[in-house]
């Protein structure tokens, strides 16, 4: 979702820090912590799962009010998110989401329209979705301290 920020409130801040071989503390302004390591570690996100995460959860706020609107504020759902990586060329050439709901209190016809809705809120605004699929600039700027 993209960050919506006024002209009286500063934009989240984000970065991490190491805490140890392989080992960083992803943290934001706000207060958030995330632990984030290398796969085998328990206790920690690998960065491949977090962008994973990242999509799921994306694509699950940007369908919470068309299917709140339906379902009532308490509907549960879940996403599950999985591609594996290309080792050889450090990418994720697919990923896959499955978003899993109870629509049994629904016909077929109101099940597939909803499906419909839901697949066009997050085609139209899931910021982290819409980046995938169109790709980005990314830049690292290297500040050395004298």
């Amino acid at each position: 979702m993209a960050e919506q920020t006024s002209d009286t409130t500063a934009p989240t801040s984000l970065w991490v820090e190491r805490t140890g071989t392989r080992l960083y503390t992803g943290r934001s302004s706000r207060g958030a912590e995330v632990l984030i390591g290398s796969e085998g570690v328990e206790g920690v996100f690998t960065p491949g799962e977090l962008l994973k995460i990242a999509l799921a959860a994306c694509s699950g706020m940007s369908s919470d009010f068309p299917l709140s609107r339906r379902l009532g504020d308490n509907y549960e759902a879940t996403i599950r998110v999985s591609g594996a990586a290309d080792r050889e060329n450090e990418v994720y050439p697919q990923l896959d989401e499955v978003l899993e709901l109870d629509l049994s209190e629904l016909d077929a016809d109101a099940q597939e329209r909803l499906v419909t809705l839901v697949e066009r809120s997050v085609d139209k605004v899931c910021t982290v979705g819409r980046t995938l699929k169109a790709g980005t600039k990314v830049t690292l700027t290297v500040e050395k301290e004298q």
